[in-house]
């Protein structure tokens, strides 16, 4: 199964979990008066368009290049994950007011039995994340790390509801906003969340050079080529799940032109092994100016 399939996966996978997650913490909320409850249903509305902003943005990614768009349309990945990051900052905003407002408003406690909803909440929430995470971990997506992480942000807010609802309830009279406190924590960690998972979604649509791990890998991999005298202006830009490689490969500056575009060739495939995620290598042959020892070695490898 390639990449954009298991990632289409995990973001269907979550879409149906989500949908019977919401309507089943909306209504206990609204029947057992809990606002963290009922925030909590909010948050994994939130989760149901996040997951359909990922399949789509992973479709769009998986696109072939065209003329249009001769490198492919692999953007369409980090930009999904930026939508999905905004989503989670604007979730927070919102609960968090509207938290506010329930602090302010006398109300009710929330009954008992919101907290068995929430305890199976958490345990499929949290099932979910970690099932996602490797799944983005493994194709390198980082639309589908946020979708995960959205998983674990609701199961967050359900745990920060449990702890509210069971302060309330034990606390009896007077403590009936603690449910609304909860809510208010849930709120600044979503944020804060949401702020870590916008950073490199960012970092990748603006052609930021992937984690040092990477290309160290692809360097290492065209300097162990028989005839590679030097390397250097090694770029890398991630394009959804993989990558695109320029790189400026030194040789014997009296190799023939037919060798350096064979060489070149067997460069490409070198790092094609060492990081099976590179789509493509753009390979700039160069004459190698420094001592004629360095030329020698390379020419008797």
């Amino acid at each position: 199964m390639d990449a954009t399939t298991r990632g289409i996966r995990a973001a269907i996978l979550g879409l149906v979990i989500n949908s019977g997650l919401a309507l089943t913490k909306l209504t206990a909320g609204v029947v057992g008066n809990s606002y963290a409850l009922i925030a909590d249903a909010v948050e994994s509305c939130l989760d149901i368009f996040s997951s359909l902003i990922v399949w789509r943005g992973l479709r769009v990614a998986s696109r072939p290049a065209t003329e249009q768009y001769p490198y492919g349309q692999g953007k369409a990945e980090p930009l999904a994950a930026t939508v999905v990051s905004l989503m989670l900052l604007g979730a927070a905003i919102g609960i968090a007011l509207a938290a506010v407002e329930e602090i302010r408003t006398p109300h009710h406690a929330p009954a008992p039995f919101t907290l068995i909803v929430l305890v199976g909440v958490v345990a499929v929430k949290e099932g979910l994340f970690r099932r996602v995470s490797a799944v983005g971990e493994e194709i390198g997506s980082t639309a589908v790390r946020a979708d995960a992480w959205h998983h674990r942000s609701d199961a967050i807010t359900s745990a920060a509801a449990f702890v509210g609802i069971t302060v309330a309830l034990i606390g009896g009279p007077g403590w009936e906003s603690a449910d609304d406190w909860a809510a208010l924590l849930a709120a600044g960690i979503i944020a804060f969340n949401g702020v870590l998972l916008l950073r490199p979604a960012v970092g990748i649509l603006m052609d930021r050079m992937p984690e040092p791990a990477v290309v160290d890998r692809i360097r290492e991999a065209a300097q162990a080529v028989p005839g590679v005298i030097a390397t250097e202006k090694l770029r890398v830009r991630t394009f959804g799940t993989g990558y695109f490689v320029d790189l400026h490969v030194q040789a014997d500056p009296e190799m023939a032109l037919r060798d350096a575009h064979a060489l070149s060739g067997k460069v490409k495939a070198a790092i094609k092994e060492a990081v099976p995620a590179v789509f493509d290598t753009s390979i700039h042959m160069e004459p190698y100016e420094g001592p004629l020892t360095e030329v020698a070695k390379a020419t008797n490898v």
